[in-house]
């Protein structure tokens, strides 16, 4: 009889703990749905706007996506991949789920410079219920540039091999190359209005309960980053000198005004700062444009995608200097993130809390390309024409 009481009065312990349990959980799930409504300064658009998309239904039409006005943003993330990078992509493919397009559905595209494989393909679209692309780049847009020798590219990987990373390395300069001038050409992303350049083995940090493709179009931003580090100087010796010369050849297709103090200081220094093109969310029509594409044509005939070791990262963010007013550019301050090298975490309060990233990730507060974003303000054309004209000399 004793026994039975208290087998009774365990089996009641363990339903009310049981009850208690349920009604903790259902307390989190209402306080976690109340912080959907953050704000975050600097970069990031309160929840209760047009920019969040509390809609599950991912049903939409090719690289199109509506979050709920009348106007859809035609976009996609993009990546060019190995097929030897499934693990890490499918890992990276995870987190942009997580954090954000599990609420909106963006297509990926996947372009290669051989045929994807049936296990990359299979591997990829098991991570997501958004459509997926895969596609293999035009030859004419990989391989040695017609403006260089075969020769020359053999020696300058030589004589580059030891003095800094990828100083050997011909496959990286292809990359560098094509990620300048050709991945915007992609049949794939033809109907395309922006993209969210995407690579393996990276990893975001933060919730992103809001949309940064309508987040840029409404406020019409062209060019978004997360992360600004400065350049190898040796990869890019010559890469100023030869950008003074596109400008000063056509002055007028620079704009009234622009950021390109920036990028060179007063006495026409490069001071080597750039966005980090790993991350970029980019309004398309900038890389299809008259100017950038004269540019770029201008950067290929000079050889030093191959001759030395430019990389898409400084020349994207030359071409936005010189052709953007500052206004069209945009810190994802919100956006944690890091790929090998460089870390972002936030560190405003009402950032934090979506975030779980390492505290000391907080390069972007330290770096001087960040602190020089800060401060400089665009300058009329006359002004960037007699910067494009000094010789290029020390800052005193």
């Amino acid at each position: 009889m004793a026994n039975t009481q208290v087998k009774r009065l365990m089996l009641l312990l363990i339903v009310a703990l049981g009850v208690a349990s349920v009604y903790k959980y259902i307390d989190y799930v209402n306080k976690a749905a109340a912080t959907e409504g953050w704000s975050a300064s600097g970069g990031a658009p309160a929840s209760n706007n047009k920019y969040y998309n509390n809609n599950n239904n991912n049903e939409q039409h090719l690289f199109t996506n509506s979050t709920g006005d009348s106007s859809p943003i035609r976009a996609a993330m993009v990546a060019l991949v190995r097929n030897s990078e499934l693990d890490g992509m499918r890992a990276t493919i995870r987190q942009v789920e997580d954090r954000f397009n599990r609420r909106f559905g963006y297509p990926y595209v996947f372009i290669n410079d051989e045929d994807f494989t049936e296990e990359f393909k299979e591997g990829v679209r098991a991570m997501t219920k958004a459509p997926v692309h895969f596609g293999k780049l035009p030859p004419e847009h990989w391989g040695l540039s017609e403006h260089v020798s075969e020769e020359a590219v053999q020696e300058a990987l030589k004589r580059n091999k030891d003095r800094y990373i990828y100083g050997g390395s011909y496959s990286y300069r292809l990359m560098c190359r094509y990620q300048s001038g050709f991945v915007h050409k992609h049949p794939l992303l033809k109907d395309l209005d922006y993209y969210w350049r995407i690579e393996p083995g990276v990893s975001y940090f933060c919730d992103i309960p809001y949309d940064p493709f309508r987040y840029m179009r409404d406020n019409r931003l062209v060019y978004g980053f997360t992360i600004s580090p400065m350049e190898k100087a040796d990869t890019v010796e010559t890469l100023w000198e030869t950008t003074r010369k596109w400008i000063l050849q056509n002055p007028d297709m620079l704009p009234d005004k622009s950021f390109i103090r920036w990028a060179v200081t007063d006495n026409s220094k490069y001071t080597m700062c750039h966005f980090w093109s790993n991350f970029e969310i980019v309004d398309l029509s900038f890389y299809r444009s008259e100017a950038y594409e004269s540019y770029f044509q201008h950067l290929d005939r000079a050889g030093g995608f191959f001759y030395e070791r430019w990389g898409d990262a400084p020349v994207h963010s030359l071409a936005a200097a010189m052709l953007l007013r500052k206004d069209q550019l945009h810190w994802f301050e919100d956006i944690g993130y890091h790929h090998p090298g460089y870390a972002h975490c936030p560190n405003k309060p009402d950032m934090v809390s979506q975030c779980v990233c390492p505290r000391s990730s907080d390069y972007m507060y330290r770096s001087v390309c960040n602190r020089r974003f800060g401060r400089t303000e665009d300058v009329v054309k006359s002004r960037a024409l007699e910067l494009a004209g000094l010789p290029d000399k020390a800052e005193k």
